[in-house]
């Protein structure tokens, strides 16, 4: 009798959270979707937020990601749908998602709704944009408190990194390259904003766009003391025409990232302080390192 009214207890305590929970989420396209529960069965189709899903602990209702979320370790073990371009939408209809998590860009969208799948679309390009679609994320998940100290950690952390940058490091002109087109991470973007936290100078103003495609000449014109980029960029660098006359190149100052570096870097998510950090420990490790010509005239 005893675990009887133990377990009709439970319920009653489960019904009364699940009618006390009620959130409104506006996504990044702007449409506004009622929530009476949260949702149990999620697609993400964004590597930042399913890395934000499971910032948040709620790794467990993830049924299904995009190809190129790999980050926590457990999100392996799931099916993989798809990335931007081409997602598939039979196999994210079979998995009977109660909403699927996605870029405002992305193609399936419309297909995916017209069967009648519920979407949330988010664009998170800037540090105010990770904070906002973070407190949907909480709000959609109920977890609001914990995305609100997340948040908190996030920015103590970049913060943190910031503090480390060598004094004489400060004000030089940087260029994040973000894909070798190549494609740069301008002032404005979340990339752009963490190099300024940490003191450096951008040499793509925030009127060109978060990640816009630059012509070659622009950087060289542009003259950057810092480069860095993704290993995979390295050689096409070297040969890119008038690159030999730019300080960083003539200088060697050039910060290479692994490629799980730059999955930290380049994903707007709960790791935005771990990016700092590689960022900053670049710095500083350039700071250090002699000038060209400088070991031959000691």
């Amino acid at each position: 009798m005893k675990f009887l009214r133990r377990a009709g207890l439970a319920a009653v305590l489960l019904l009364a959270l699940q009618r006390a929970f009620a959130a409104d989420v506006t996504d990044d396209r702007g449409q506004r979707s009622p929530w009476p529960q949260p949702p149990q069965r999620i697609v993400s189709l964004l590597p930042s937020v399913t890395e934000s899903v499971c910032a948040l602990g709620a790794c467990g209702r993830l049924v299904g990601v995009d190809n190129y979320s790999n980050w926590p370790a457990q999100v392996a073990a799931l099916p993989h749908v798809g990335g931007l371009e081409d997602a598939n939408v039979e196999r994210i209809v079979s998995l009977r998602p109660d909403v699927v998590l996605l870029s405002r860009s992305a193609r399936v969208t419309g297909r995916l709704e017209a069967l009648g799948v519920r979407v949330l679309a988010f664009e998170p390009d800037s540090l105010a944009d990770m904070q906002r679609v973070l407190g949907q994320l909480g709000a959609l998940l109920g977890r609001q408190a914990q995305a609100e100290a997340l948040w908190r950690d996030m920015d103590a952390g970049v913060a943190k990194a910031a503090a480390g940058i060598p004094a004489q490091a400060r004000g030089q002109r940087v260029y994040f390259e973000v894909e070798s087109a190549p494609y740069a991470a301008g002032e404005s973007s979340f990339i752009g904003q963490v190099l300024s936290r940490l003191g450096l100078a951008n040499v793509v103003p925030a009127s060109l766009g978060p990640f816009p495609k630059l012509n070659p000449e622009f950087v060289v014109k542009a003259n950057p003391q810092l480069i860095m980029l993704g290993d995979r960029n390295t050689v096409a660098l070297s040969t890119r025409p008038g690159w030999q006359g730019i300080d960083a190149v003539r200088n060697q100052r050039i910060c290479v990232f692994t490629p799980a570096q730059g999955d930290v870097l380049v994903r707007p998510g709960p790791r935005v302080a771990e990016a700092a950090q590689i960022m900053a420990d670049c710095v500083a490790g350039m700071a250090k390192a002699p000038r060209a010509g400088e070991g031959a005239a000691k």
